[in-house]
């Protein structure tokens, strides 16, 4: 097999490969991705996402089942094909970096991607410097997403997307702790996957996952768990990565506005933007609630166990009569 300089010298048409930096490790050890800065050639830089697979994963949370190891596998082989397929049709509207060559030999896979640094978006932000306007840009940045695959069906992706999705979660559902949200967590779930208007969601879209440019722009990178969904859940989860209590109390309104205003300008004419609208407002409460029901099994006492999560979630569940 080429080596991996010579892959990415051959997919970059660079010169010489001038320095090598570790952008981070992945999750349970499962890799590295690296920036190798160019000479020559199109590109100055290039991402280099590098999975080698082990026999089991190193949970930080402990979480070392043979199930979260195939998930893991799984969302490995779904970005790929993502990258394949996929990104390409964005556009410049909605940016994600296009894939320049993927290979897969035994438990190894290789992602050659642009360097989205290299081109305008160099700004990481974290929820103690992000501001309501930078949170709106990623909102718009998700409106037009979902507008642009709206309906459209999930091949080669995960049929349900986001990565807490419930039938993926079965051991973090048995560890909960909230009994009459464990109940309802099919209820939930059902609710949400039976949504007459489905997209493909990021799966996802926290804070740390959006590359910010000069003025208004975005773009976003990890489509481990893009597939099929209804799009007020990248919406929730996006807000919920973002905020504290107190902020998620404040804004949240706002932003929501925010976000349909963005998707009715980017929707295809010929859907109807306010039954989407209708619909997805009313699941924003489960969505949250489906992500609670996550975190409670994952992470219990984690930081968006708070109580506008908490207030969302014990509406969802009067309203199905789990109380």
């Amino acid at each position: 097999m080429p080596t991996i300089a010579s892959q990415i010298l051959q997919y970059s048409r660079a010169k010489a490969i001038k320095s090598t930096e570790q952008v981070q490790t992945l999750w349970s050890g499962y890799g590295s991705i690296k920036r190798y800065t160019l000479e020559g050639g199109e590109y100055p830089s290039v991402i280099v996402k590098h999975i080698v697979l082990p026999e089991s994963g190193k949970h930080p949370r402990g979480w070392n089942t043979d199930l979260s190891h195939q998930r893991k596998i799984k969302s490995y082989a779904v970005e790929s094909y993502w990258y394949k397929h996929y990104a390409r049709l964005t556009g410049p509207d909605c940016k994600v970096p296009q894939l320049l060559h993927e290979e897969t030999k035994g438990s190894m896979r290789l992602l050659i991607m642009e360097d989205l640094n290299a081109l305008g978006f160099p700004v990481r932000l974290v929820p103690e410097t992000v501001s309501l306007a930078a949170a709106k840009n990623c909102l718009t940045w998700l409106a037009r997403f979902h507008a642009k695959f709206m309906q459209v069906p999930p091949i080669g992706l995960w049929e349900m997307g986001t990565y807490w999705h419930l039938a993926t979660r079965p051991d973090e559902l048995a560890k909960m702790n909230h009994i009459p949200l464990q109940q309802a967590a099919s209820a939930i779930d059902q609710r949400l996957n039976e949504a007459t208007f489905q997209t493909l969601v990021h799966g996802d879209a926290k804070l740390a996952n959006f590359c910010f440019g000069l003025e208004d722009q975005v773009a976003a990178v990890d489509f481990q768990y893009v597939g099929k969904g209804c799009g007020i859940k990248d919406v929730a989860y996006f807000i919920s990565s973002c905020f504290s209590e107190e902020a998620c109390e404040a804004y949240a309104g706002e932003l929501l506005d925010h976000y349909f205003n963005a998707l009715e300008l980017a929707i295809d004419k010929h859907d109807d933007f306010q039954l989407i609208k209708e619909e997805w407002m009313e699941l924003y409460k489960f969505a949250w609630a489906d992500l609670y029901r996550f975190l409670d099994g994952w992470s219990t006492g984690h930081w968006k166990m708070h109580d506008y999560s908490e207030r969302l979630t014990q509406s969802v569940l009067e309203e199905l009569n789990y109380v």
